[in-house]
């Protein structure tokens, strides 16, 4: 399989990369090397690599600078994902692209379904959903939705800031109320290999791991796995917490539809257990 990869150098797409088959050719390229909203560089690299399949993991992923910064996220969120969904399909690739929970408003009391209307309520979360829309121009795609992306490079995650805090011994303030669903990016690197192995319908996919805990309900558990004391953690309100951009409170997502396919992806206890190991 001949594979294109943008956003090469970033915390899921260098995980794709470092796990693709070796059977296959990955043309892989950073933000720096392939801009994305710059049309005839699009075309030009997916004329170049002759791709069966189009992975697009660069993003703007800064959700508080995305509302002082509106034009790049959208830039690169949204723009930018039309200009590789046009391209794949004019190469007749598959197009990949990666949402996030953040286009629901997060008023729901259970896991939300690809089915249930979005509702962005920031900058970030409205150029991430115009980016889901811009990616169904390519007739072969999937969307998939990942949540609390955590994994590959070290200390970039919440989780990694939890994890690290809980060694030193230092208190770390976490959310009592935002309820999740994480995503391991490796786990996420072997759903998006078995979609593209199965081929499922087209369309939209909830990619995360099975199971729902709050932000304090996941340290805890990260706190036995490590021996630490529990009593480092500061658990906090969505509402005591300034923040520039809105979070959804409830966002766990249902990843039923995947399963459906045959996909199924570990629980994510199991996840984070994994990823302390490391």
């Amino acid at each position: 399989m001949r594979v294109l990869l943008t956003g090469a150098a970033g915390q899921l797409g260098r995980v794709i990369a470092e796990r693709a088959d070796p059977a296959d050719s990955v043309a892989a390229f950073t933000r720096q090397q392939l801009d994305i909203t710059d049309r005839d560089v699009v075309q030009r690299a997916v004329r170049d690599a002759h791709p069966d399949v189009v992975i697009n993991c660069a993003a703007f992923n800064d959700v508080d600078g995305a509302q002082e910064r509106p034009v790049e996220a959208f830039a690169a969120n949204a723009l930018g994902v039309a200009e590789l969904a046009r391209a794949a399909a004019e190469a007749g690739a598959m197009f990949v692209h990666y949402s996030s929970d953040f286009v629901f408003d997060g008023e729901s009391d259970r896991p939300y379904v690809e089915t249930d209307p979005p509702n962005p309520q920031s900058h970030y979360a409205l150029s991430k959903l115009l980016g889901e829309w811009l990616a169904a121009d390519a007739p072969a795609h999937y969307v998939m939705r990942v949540e609390s992306l955590f994994g590959g490079e070290r200390a970039k995650s919440s989780v990694d800031r939890i994890g690290h805090a809980l060694r030193r011994g230092e208190r770390v303030r976490v959310f009592a109320d935002r309820t999740v669903t994480p995503s391991f990016v490796v786990d996420v690197a072997a759903a998006t290999r078995a979609l593209l192995e199965r081929r499922p319908p087209a369309g939209l996919y909830h990619c995360v791991n099975t199971g729902v805990t709050t932000w304090l309900g996941l340290a805890t558990e990260a706190a036995r796995l490590l021996d630490a004391d529990p009593a480092l953690l500061e658990p906090v309100s969505v509402r005591d917490v300034p923040m520039k951009a809105a979070r959804p409170q409830y966002c766990a997502l249902s990843n039923q539809k995947l399963a459906d396919a045959g996909i199924r992806l570990p629980e994510w206890q199991d996840a984070l257990a994994r990823h302390l190991r490391l």
